[in-house]
């Protein structure tokens, strides 16, 4: 399988694999050669793949989405960082990658709060359009 993984300004990742393991919303998974085609959203992690000379290597990402399509896997994250220290890049992902910054949680607050109004107000133009 031929692996890339690029973030918005970089590419990361760019060589053939084995293997890959990788963490989705619903756990982790592994992607062997004959894998069935699939598309699945990554949650902050740390990815693992096995090169053709069988070395196992390590990145950290950030949420993100893979894509396999038939020998082809390409992974699509705002960041990404390729190591081989796992203490090191797990580290990374908690203080970077699962931590929000004030400027992303203010925002996603500001959007919750619209889209309550917007529901608070559709429930009473519906209640207002109901017979007494």
């Amino acid at each position: 399988m031929h692996l890339t993984l690029i973030t918005p300004v970089e590419t990361v990742i760019d060589k053939s694999v084995r293997r890959l393991t990788a963490r989705g919303r619903n756990g982790a998974f592994g992607l062997l050669p004959h894998h069935v085609d699939i598309a699945v959203p990554l949650v902050p992690g740390i990815i693992a793949y096995v090169d053709d000379g069988d070395a196992e290597h390590f990145a950290a990402i950030d949420m993100g989405v893979l894509l396999k399509t038939g020998s082809s896997l390409r992974i699509a994250t705002r960041r990404a960082v390729e190591g081989d220290d796992l203490g090191d890049l797990q580290r990374l992902v908690e203080e970077e990658f699962l931590n929000l910054s004030d400027f992303e949680r203010d925002a996603r607050l500001a959007l919750a709060r619209l889209e309550a109004g917007v529901v608070r107000r559709f429930l009473e133009l519906e209640d207002s359009g109901r017979p007494q």
